[in-house]
């Protein structure tokens, strides 16, 4: 399909989407593109690290502080419920728009990070008189890790006396399930995967990582941050225990996210904060926590972010998951196609073709000023390590170059990604 999607959107009050077809008229949809940068019509390429909002969502978002900004579950008043339902609301779309059943909950969050924090504290940490990670465990996370999906179980081998295992990719960035199977103990607590790596693209056989983890006994974890805009997993059909994702990478709000997982699993975890809103009782010398998911999500939530998160989410279904998935894979190709033929350019991970990321290294031009030239024509990527040191260390390429799309993006812009990058080639060689 490439160059269309359907014209299918939901306004903030859920009525029936009418209006303009094709890209032209979702881009409407997003009043940050249409200004201008150095000059420049606007072409925004940092999807992987921050999605711009559409006005349904800016639309819920205001509706909420204008009409019904209350504190939830503490009040008799009338605002006070209607943002409880609210919330509520919110979290039963988010449920059902990564397929989660009864035997699942979601916990809302600030993000991808806090949630992978959430689970590798709660696991490392007493509850109950006990905690799920001891001395001589094992935990495996891939090497394709965002330093969210890693750092936090660092520190829960350190605290817990738990070993550190990492599933290297191999010298193209591919995982490859065999490894995994070298790698699994009957000591295995944990796996922790990606469903596609931020500083690459790559898109690992997570559902098949998952079921062999599964299967020897560990406890699952899969970030689903970078599919969450377009193809997040359906976790009724994986063997997954947890499943994080955040709210800006999906057209949604900043400081928002989710985690959602087995009733089972999430009830092994220790909370990661205490205080309001998560007990049944409290006395000066102890105190009882409330169930899920209240027992983890101690103090005042983001509820109006809660509320912009499940309008990205109705967003998103409005326009189609498949139809996203399949212009953003149709970019991606053409960008690989057009940079790929650039002298003295290569880029990472060229034959996964269900990505909207491509992240490319040049000869004799560095990241940052291949950016900064880029910026130069109001064409916005992003450079550097992207929080993804080990991964880009073990390729051997160090930092990069990565334009990230949306379904706001064009074959247009692509050309002009191009050629400006060709531009700044010929200026920094």
């Amino acid at each position: 399909m490439g160059d269309m999607l359907p014209a299918r959107w939901l306004s903030a009050s859920g009525a029936a989407p009418t209006g303009p077809s094709g890209v032209a008229g979702l881009r409407a949809l997003f009043p940050v593109l249409s200004q201008h940068i150095q000059g420049h019509p606007l072409a925004y390429l940092d999807n992987a690290a921050t999605t711009q909002m559409p006005q349904p969502v800016l639309d819920a978002l205001q509706h909420f502080e204008r009409h019904n900004r209350a504190n939830i579950h503490r009040g008799v008043h009338a605002l006070s419920q209607r943002a409880t339902d609210a919330y509520d609301a919110a979290r039963a779309q988010l449920k059902r728009f990564v397929g989660a059943g009864s035997e699942h909950e979601l916990v809302f969050t600030s993000g991808t990070t806090e949630s992978l924090n959430l689970v590798a504290h709660g696991l490392s940490a007493h509850a109950g008189g006990s905690k799920p990670l001891q001395p001589g465990d094992e935990i495996i996370v891939s090497g394709l890790e965002h330093h969210a999906n890693l750092l936090p179980w660092q520190r829960a081998a350190r605290e817990s006396g738990a070993l550190l295992r990492i599933l290297l990719p191999d010298a193209e960035g591919h995982l490859r399930a065999e490894d995994l199977a070298r790698l699994l103990t009957p000591r295995t607590r944990v796996f922790a995967v990606t469903a596609c790596a931020n500083a690459t693209g790559e898109r690992p056989p997570f559902a098949e990582l998952l079921a062999m983890a599964h299967q020897a006994g560990a406890l699952t974890v899969l970030d689903a941050a970078q599919v969450a805009a377009h193809a997040v997993p359906d976790i009724s059909t994986l063997p997954c225990d947890f499943l994080v994702f955040s709210g800006h990478k999906m057209y949604g709000p900043m400081g928002t996210g989710a985690l959602v997982g087995r009733r089972e699993a999430l009830e092994l975890l220790a909370p990661f904060r205490v205080g309001g809103d998560m007990v049944e009782w409290v006395s000066f010398t102890d105190a009882s926590y409330a169930a899920l998911p209240a027992r983890l999500e101690a103090g005042t939530p983001n509820v109006g972010g809660a509320i912009g998160m499940a309008a990205a989410a109705k967003f998103i279904d409005a326009v189609g998951r498949d139809a996203i998935d399949q212009h953003l894979h149709a970019l991606r190709a053409q960008a690989v196609q057009g940079l790929s033929a650039l002298p003295g350019l290569r880029v990472l991970s060229t034959d996964t073709l269900d990505t909207a990321i491509v992240s490319f290294v040049t000869d004799g031009a560095h990241p940052h000023d291949v950016g900064t030239l880029l910026d130069g024509q109001g064409i916005a990527v992003r450079t550097g390590l992207h929080c993804a040191q080990p991964l880009l260390e073990h390729l051997g390429c160090g930092p990069t170059t990565r334009a990230s799309f949306a379904l706001y993006n064009t074959p247009e812009e692509v050309e002009r990604l191009v050629a400006g990058v060709a531009k700044a080639l010929e200026l920094l060689r």
